[in-house]
Order: C-alpha cells, then sequence, then structure tokens
C-alpha cells in the first residue's frame, strides 16, 4: 500500500502529545474515556482492540488503523485475528473498507517486522 504504519503511529503518538498540551482538558478526558473503553470486562483487552481496528478500517481512518494495530498486537492478537477481523470490517464497510483492510493487514506485517526486529536487538 505505500503507508509506513509504523511511522504514522509514532506521528499519531507525537501529535497526541502536543494536543494533549494545547488542549489537557479534552485530552485527558478523551485518555480516560479511551482507558476505561479498552479496560478488561466481559471482553478482554485483545479483542476491544481488534474491534477498534475493525471500525477505524469501516470508518476509513489510517490514525486509528497505525494505534489499534499496534494495540491489539502488543495485547496479543494474533494473524489470523486480524484476517477475520479484516473481514468484519469489509462487510460493514464495503468497499472502501476493503482498501483500508488492505492497509490495516499492511500495518499489521510492520508492527511485527518492528516488533521482531526490537526482541532482536534487545
Amino acid at each position: 500500500m505505500g503507508k509506513d504504519y509504523v511511522e504514522l503511529g509514532r506521528e499519531f503518538d507525537r501529535g497526541v502529545r502536543a494536543l494533549g498540551k494545547e488542549a489537557p482538558g479534552v485530552m485527558g478526558a478523551f485518555r480516560e474515556l479511551a482507558s476505561a473503553a479498552s479496560k478488561e470486562g466481559a471482553l478482554d483487552t485483545r479483542t476491544k482492540e481488534l474491534m477498534a481496528l475493525a471500525i477505524g478500517i469501516a470508518t476509513c481512518c489510517d490514525g486509528c488503523i497505525a494505534f489499534h494495530s499496534r494495540a491489539a498486537l502488543k495485547a496479543g492478537a494474533t494473524r489470523e485475528e486480524f484476517v477475520e477481523t479484516i473481514g468484519v470490517a469489509v462487510e460493514m464497510g464495503g468497499g472502501p473498507a476493503v482498501v483500508y483492510g488492505v492497509g490495516a493487514f499492511d500495518a499489521y506485517e510492520q508492527f511485527t517486522r518492528e516488533e521482531n526486529s526490537a526482541e532482536k536487538a534487545g
């Protein structure tokens, strides 16, 4: 697809920190909402991150794909779970979700390579 989702994730992190300094009330509230929504409950964090990824794909949000691909992978999501999540997003989002689903699969591949490189270096 040509997008660097690892770098997009880093850019998103930098942007969120910068916006947090400028709008601490709003961003602090959003962080609390995100933390509460992703907290383990009846659904585990991995499942919730895969759900968020599917929504990001269906709504055509590159930043969401980068953020939630990375988070789902860190929460233990497998390649098979990513592929099935993309399938659900395509069902719900149609043609545009196919395009962003391909991007999400690319994001999975990129974050997996980065994680494997970090493990080898560490």
